[in-house]
């Protein structure tokens, strides 16, 4: 890069500073720093400017080790400068002494900026689409010399500081240059490299000096309830995974099979002492745990970094750091690249809706609502007493889109699932009248969010294809998982809460009552294929005195089991990708609470365990037969045979898609067997039964028809005349000729 030439500066004939600007460097308060220290013309002579706090006498050397010239101390704060015998500007080294000691120094005022005139129009226009390697702290070379070049945005600043143990946290020492078309404020910084913890300094446009900042773009923080932030290289893990990604990369999504495994990856397991699992230790366990469950994908509850444990990391103030809680962010990489060879994906929880407000975030940035609305009405939270971004700011967009295309890239993430998609949509979520603005057009909808959503949907997919988006999006709004050039929002699935809903309202009343209720388990098939969907049994639902899917199943402690049994091949045979929260695999009985493990020991119990074989067997054959997964989101791969027996509670339907044999589901929700019940079937012949969840090998009472049933034309049909376990789920498939 062109080094800019040699600033002309404000000083006297003899090429002095003038007082006012010496005051002002070591009062802090000096409005261009580079304008002062560092190298500068003066004639033709080329004079060096410093602030050394506690020097006595400062000599100047090139970094080649040349002696340049002696300073001399014009405030006794450190304030040094004198003429130098070289005649090129240069980066300059300073050998400091005083009645202690001495050390050495590089002057970060002597080196030109990092970032380029073509950074600045691609941040000012918002469609920098590489900000995480500009903006932040990275280790680099610069003009002869290993530093950290720090890049933070806060336009309404009057200086921007940064401050770190290299510098006594003190934000005279490396103020930062101020890229005034921008507002992005850049230094510098030699000889530190990884491992430094900082801060930014921030004086706000009325003079006050505000609560020191972690940086927005930190790749690492510090383990809470320290805030700092951490300088770091990028990850340089070697990957492995090219199969996997390639895979990916071709796939069509919506006919994958996809059952996903919810994780809390603080409280999956825990050591014994109490403290969190590495990444390398959850490796360890969870992948092989995930793989032998049968499970495609590992979703994390967030792991960016936060303060506040109980928030379960929803209330992020790092979101370009994995928690430092679970070790660094390589061991982050490790995990991802060691599921991806053991054939399982990884999804984020990713929270672009709200920002907590603790003082060291994103909150009044700069002294001003930066990242968030300034009026409350459209910039603050109710349910979660958190701060929204301002989806109108171009740059708040930029910041956002930038960070889920950097987990993709950087950490070869499979997926992020948005949260809380419907409190970006509505200006009105969870306001009564008068405590929203409508937008432009007199609506409720938050159309700067809805842009938003199509931009990092558009890019997401555009820049890494075999990335899925999942939406958290409990309302109505249409074309979720839609593509935005048919008006859609552009994810690749939506949750289905309505199923989540419906279905859990069922299961809990007692069986005699389920015929009143029998469309609960109906209604869900009349808008099944409106968006791509994922059937979610997700932590919202067994937290908060919800208590555990198990407790919400109705009758005594067998029919519980049985019930949840039954359940949950209900699901897997339903249309939709699935998704199950850690612990409801093996019907953990507890509610479950950040702060504890889950209840391991319940394995070694036989129902429990039969629900565990359950779950696995399921997942065995929802990847294994293309007639469960293939048409997931296609009505075409749905039919009913039975949809109106509400008296015995029974269901059953037929699943079917290219390159397999249809497969029937039939459940009967009630603790009654239903002897010689007749099912219609589009086949005549043998059908299989591949899963009876009442088989005695998962607690059941071993009901069943043998292994086999036989479908006969008669009476102007195909049907077989079956017996229906109690409280049962089964699956038939066709046997080939």
């Amino acid at each position: 890069m062109k080094k800019p030439r040699a600033t002309a500066a404000t000083s006297g004939p003899d090429g002095l500073a003038a007082a006012s600007d010496v005051a002002a460097i070591v009062a802090g308060t000096h409005g261009d720093p580079f304008a002062i220290l560092g190298v500068h013309e003066v004639g033709k002579s080329l004079f060096a400017r410093c602030f050394v706090p506690h020097a006595e006498f400062v000599t100047a050397y090139t970094l080649t080790g040349n002696i340049a010239g002696e300073l001399s101390r014009r405030d006794d704060g450190g304030f040094f400068e004198g003429k130098l015998s070289i005649r090129k500007r240069q980066p300059l080294r300073y050998h400091a002494r005083n009645a202690g000691g001495d050390w050495w120094l590089t002057d970060p005022y002597s080196f030109g900026p990092v970032l380029g005139p073509m950074d600045d129009y691609y941040i000012a226009e918002g469609s920098h689409l590489r900000l995480f390697d500009k903006i932040g702290a990275h280790v680099i070379e610069h003009e002869g010399a290993t530093g950290v070049h720090f890049a933070v945005w806060a336009p309404n600043a009057r200086r921007v500081s940064v401050v770190g143990d290299f510098n006594e946290w003190d934000g005279r020492r490396h103020s930062m240059r101020d890229r005034r078309d921008t507002g992005i404020w850049e230094v510098f910084i030699p000889d530190i490299g990884a491992g430094r913890p900082y801060k930014y300094e921030i004086i706000g446009p009325d003079g006050v000096r505000l609560p020191l900042k972690a940086d927005p773009f930190a790749f690492k923080s510090e383990l809470r309830p320290a805030t700092a932030s951490v300088t770091a290289v990028p990850p340089a893990h070697p990957w492995g995974d090219e199969a996997h990604r390639s895979y990916w990369r071709k796939a069509d999504h919506r006919r994958e099979a996809i059952s996903i495994y919810e994780v809390h990856a603080g409280s999956w397991q825990l050591r014994d002492d109490g403290t969190f699992l590495s990444w390398d230790e959850l490796a360890d366990r969870l992948i092989p745990y995930a793989v032998e469950t049968g499970f495609t994908h590992i979703e994390f509850m967030p792991i960016s970094e936060h303060p506040y444990d109980p928030s379960w990391g929803y209330q992020t103030t790092g979101l370009y750091a994995p928690s430092a809680r679970f070790g660094d962010p390589d061991g982050f990489a490790r995990f991802v690249d060691g599921a991806h060879r053991a054939g399982v994906g990884v999804i984020l929880d990713w929270v672009p809706a709200h920002f907590p407000v603790d003082e060291h975030g994103l909150v009044h940035f700069d002294g001003t609502a930066l990242y968030e609305h300034a009026d409350p009405r459209k910039g603050f939270h109710p349910d979660w007493n958190t701060a929204i971004y301002n989806f109108g700011r171009r740059e708040v967009v930029s910041f956002l889109v930038n960070n889920a295309l950097f987990w993709a890239e950087k950490y070869h993430v499979d997926g992020l699932r948005v949260d809380a998609v419907a409190s970006m949509l509505y200006l009105d979520y969870s306001r009564k009248q008068g405590e929203w603005i409508p937008n432009e057009k007199g609506g409720r909808e938050n159309l700067e969010a809805v842009t938003f959503l199509q931009k990092m949907n558009k890019e997401v997919y555009g820049h890494h294809p075999g990335v899925m988006t999942i939406a958290e999006e409990s309302t109505s709004w249409p074309k979720v998982s839609a593509p935005v050039h048919e008006g859609g929002l552009g994810f690749g699935f939506k949750w289905n809460m309505g199923f989540m809903h419906d279905t859990l309202e069922y299961f809990s009343k007692e069986p005699i009552f389920r015929k009143h209720h029998h469309n609960d388990l109906t209604f869900g098939l009349t808008y099944a294929f409106s968006e791509n969907f994922v059937l979610p049994l997700s932590h919202d639902e067994v937290v908060h005195g919800k208590g555990t899917l198990l407790g919400k199943m109705a009758g005594d402690d067998w029919q519980k089991f049985a019930t949840l049994r039954a359940y949950y091949a209900f699901m897997w045979g339903y249309p939709g990708k699935k998704l199950l929260f850690m612990g409801q695999e093996f019907a953990q009985r507890r509610e479950w609470s950040e702060a504890r493990a889950l209840d391991w020991n319940l394995l070694e119990f036989r129902p429990h365990r039969g629900v565990w074989q359950t779950v696995r067997d399921l997942n065995y054959l929802y990847r294994s037969r293309p007639a469960l997964h293939g048409r997931d989101c296609e009505p075409e791969g749905f039919s009913w045979l039975i949809v109106d027996d509400s008296q015995n509670s029974v269901f059953a339907w037929l699943r079917s898609a290219p390159g397999g044999s249809p497969v029937a589901v039939i459940c009967n929700f009630t603790p009654v067997p239903r002897d010689n019940y007749r099912v219609p079937l589009p086949t005549a012949g043998n059908w299989r039964e591949i899963i009876n969840t009442d088989a005695s090998e998962y607690g059941g009472s071993g009901k069943g028809n043998g292994g086999m049933v036989e479908a006969r034309a008669e009476g102007g049909g195909i049907s077989a005349t079956m017996l229906l376990p109690p409280l049962s789920t089964i699956m038939l498939e066709l046997v080939a000729d």
